[in-house]
C-alpha cells in the first residue's frame, strides 16, 4: 500500500538519497551534481507559502518517491513548476499517480491555474508520465546546458487546473 503525505524536514535525508541515486544513474533529470539533506531543506524553504511537497511511502515508511510544486521566476504568477522523483525500481507502481493527485489538490488550494513540467527530451519515462496525467506540450527548448556541460533539449508541458 502506498501512502501520500506532506514532506517534512525529517524526510530530507531519504529524499536526497533517492534523488542522488537517480542523478548517478543519469539520463532522466536535469540535476547533475549530488544533493544533500541540507540542499533538500533549502529547496523546501525557497517559498513555503507558495509550494507543496509530498512523499509517497510504503507500509514500512520507506519513501518511494516525492513530488513538489513551487513558483518559478520564468512562469506567470498563476503557474507553478512541478518535479517528480520516484525511487529506482519503483516506477510503474502508481507512486507518481498518487503523488500527482495530492499535488493537483495542493496547486488548486495555493491558487494556481496551471502546472508546468519541464522534462528532458530524452527522458521517455518522464515524458510519458506527464503525458498520461494530461499534460500537453507547449514549448521546446533546444540545446540547454546541464551543470556538467551536457546539452539537452527540454520540453515544456502544461496541465490546466481549470
Amino acid at each position: 500500500m502506498i501512502t501520500i503525505r506532506r514532506a517534512g524536514d525529517l524526510d530530507a535525508r531519504e529524499m536526497a538519497d533517492l534523488l542522488d541515486a537517480i542523478i548517478r544513474k543519469g539520463g532522466t533529470t536535469a540535476h547533475t551534481d549530488p544533493v544533500s539533506r541540507s540542499t533538500l531543506l533549502d529547496w523546501m524553504q525557497r517559498d513555503p507559502q507558495r509550494s507543496a511537497w509530498h512523499v509517497a511511502e510504503d507500509e514500512a515508511g520507506k519513501i518511494l518517491g516525492f513530488q513538489f510544486l513551487e513558483p518559478h521566476p520564468e512562469l506567470p504568477s498563476d503557474a507553478c513548476d512541478i518535479a517528480t522523483f520516484v525511487r529506482l525500481g519503483q516506477t510503474g507502481l502508481g507512486v507518481g499517480s498518487k503523488l500527482f493527485e495530492a499535488s493537483k489538490r495542493a496547486a488548486r488550494d495555493l491558487g494556481y491555474s496551471w502546472i508546468n513540467a519541464t522534462i528532458r527530451a530524452d527522458n521517455e519515462g518522464g515524458l510519458a508520465y506527464y503525458q498520461s496525467r494530461g499534460f500537453e506540450n507547449y514549448a521546446r527548448h533546444a540545446g540547454i546546458a546541464l551543470g556538467n556541460g551536457q546539452l539537452v533539449d527540454r520540453i515544456g508541458k502544461r496541465y490546466d487546473l481549470t
